[in-house]
């Protein structure tokens, strides 16, 4: 399979083919003086918004090459949509999850700011954090050769997550737009046997920091519709909950 390289969003909006595409920046720095690119190779090129162009290397430059576009495809963006609220986490844990979840298809990345978790992002942390994980998503979008790079939103509290905040809906739509999953290792329902619903466009999935998730919490979420569920007997870190987790959907959705 051809490499794949990130262009900025909007640098493939009306390209067909016999186009020429310009790849620069950093993706272009690491084709060129990196990965050795040479005319006559074939690239993909995303914008990571699902449009994914395919063609040979016209020509390169110290920092930049050319590709003449011989194939257009875009993917459409799949419902339901997939959301991981990954808890805020010590020791890179979280940022763990973050890759894996990516690698295995998730669409949508809310970082949260649990009860129980010891890390914090407070003041500049908060988008030094953000812009973090975001770049971990992005190489592990293109190491899985994802045309679609999934977002990473600002942290969310309880009290927001609740509500909808970050996670596609409001506390008056919420209940038709997203079925809200908890992640609770005594949970009643095993989420291999937890049927999705039919009309939801995207399945919010809430993975807990280190020491679990609050009682509170819990509660408070129940009341906002969630169903709490767990995946074996075994309990999981917080690194691998979530990316387990998201292969049973997969599965369960029909898409593996």
């Amino acid at each position: 399979m051809a490499s794949l390289y990130l262009v900025g969003p909007g640098a493939l909006d009306g390209v067909g083919t016999g186009d020429a595409v310009s790849l620069d920046g950093a993706e272009g720095r690491h084709a060129v003086s990196v990965a050795r690119v040479r005319v006559g190779e074939t690239l993909r090129l995303s914008d990571g918004r699902g449009t994914v162009v395919s063609g040979p290397v016209a020509s390169t430059g110290k920092d930049t090459l050319t590709l003449t576009v011989d194939d257009v495809a875009v993917e459409a963006e799949p419902r339901p949509a997939l959301v991981l609220v990954q808890a805020l986490a010590k020791g890179g844990r979280d940022e763990m999850a973050v890759q894996a979840a990516t690698e295995i298809g998730v669409d949508r990345i809310v970082p949260w700011s649990a009860a129980r978790s010891v890390s914090r992002w407070d003041g500049a942390k908060v988008e030094k954090g953000r812009a973090r994980w975001a770049a971990i998503a992005q190489e592990a979008a293109k190491q899985a050769v994802r045309s679609r790079v999934p977002s990473v939103q600002a942290p969310v509290t309880t009290a927001q997550l609740a509500a909808g905040a970050g996670t596609g809906g409001t506390a008056v739509d919420r209940e038709a737009r997203r079925a809200l999953v908890v992640l609770d290792p005594v949970g009643p329902v095993r989420l291999s046997a937890w049927e999705p619903p039919a009309d939801v466009e995207e399945i919010v999935l809430v993975v807990g920091p280190e020491g679990g998730i609050d009682g509170s919490e819990f509660d408070r979420l129940e009341a906002a519709g969630a169903v709490r569920v767990r995946l074996g007997d075994t309990v999981l870190r917080t690194s691998t909950a979530g990316p387990a987790a998201l292969a049973v959907l997969q599965t369960r959705l029909g898409r593996w």
